[in-house]
């Protein structure tokens, strides 16, 4: 039933401290979600399979260390003028480098100048800092032709910082696959906080490669009017019924 294989590799000494494994991502679904409950005059989107599919579709990786970050701070430069800044560390005693797993060069994460964007919304998001870049333990695997699309959990993001999303061709590219993170400066002007290890970070979303072409047309209203009229309605109930199909990632 299952011919598509996704393989998530590390080195012997990660592997064996057996902890924050990637998983399906159907296994964070969110409290607050599992408590909704339709109302008589209302349904909740609880009821919503495109919203659940979200919740469900894909893999998840973990922060595999703590990361203190104190953002957009007050500092001094070498001259002793007044400047926002920047500090992040990863402290010993909470991560995999304590076991000789090196993924943050001796405590410090790595960065990306903000040059490396210029021009983006993400660098004004970022209060124009340098960006974090939180190193991955896992080499990611897929089958000949399937690639994976890697973004913030969907509906579930931590709201203090999100990946930049990108796709990687996991066919033929066997090393780790690091990823930047954009610090939520539009809610958290000054950020000092410390995102734990073990955070749900990353959702990965294999895909099979195709080539694509799109065309527009017209739709056929008439004879099938009433049916437009009221495909909201059977939207709303019948989708899960007539429509949606299960997703499953093991």
């Amino acid at each position: 039933m299952f011919n598509n294989i996704i393989e998530f590799k590390a080195a012997d000494i990660y592997v064996d401290l057996k902890q924050d494994y990637p998983t399906p991502i159907k296994i964070n679904i969110p409290d607050w979600f599992k408590k909704l409950e339709h109302k008589s005059h209302a349904r909740t989107v609880k009821g919503c399979m495109p919203f659940l599919d979200t919740l469900m579709s894909g893999y998840c990786l973990y922060v595999p260390v703590d990361l203190e970050i104190k953002h957009n701070v007050d500092s001094v430069d070498k001259e002793g003028k007044p400047i926002k800044d920047s500090f992040a560390a990863c402290p010993l005693g909470r991560g995999a480098h304590d076991h000789g797993i090196n993924l943050n060069h001796e405590g410090h994460p790595q960065i990306h100048n903000i040059e490396q964007l210029a021009g983006s919304p993400l660098v004004n998001k970022n209060k124009d800092l340098p960006f974090y870049k939180i190193l991955n333990p896992w080499h990611i695997k897929t089958p000949p032709g399937y690639s994976c699309l890697f973004l913030p959990p969907m509906n579930n993001a931590d709201d203090r910082f999100s990946i930049i999303p990108g796709i990687v061709d996991t066919d033929t590219f066997h090393k780790e696959i690091n990823f930047p993170i954009v610090l939520n400066g539009d809610k958290y002007p000054v950020l000092n906080t410390t995102i734990a290890k073990g955070t749900p970070y990353v959702q990965i979303i294999p895909f099979k490669r195709e080539s694509w072409k799109m065309k527009i047309t017209k739709s056929k209203a008439g004879k099938n009017a009433l049916n437009n009229l009221l495909y909201p309605f059977r939207f709303l109930h019948n989708y899960k019924k007539d429509i949606w199909k299960k997703k499953q990632y093991k």
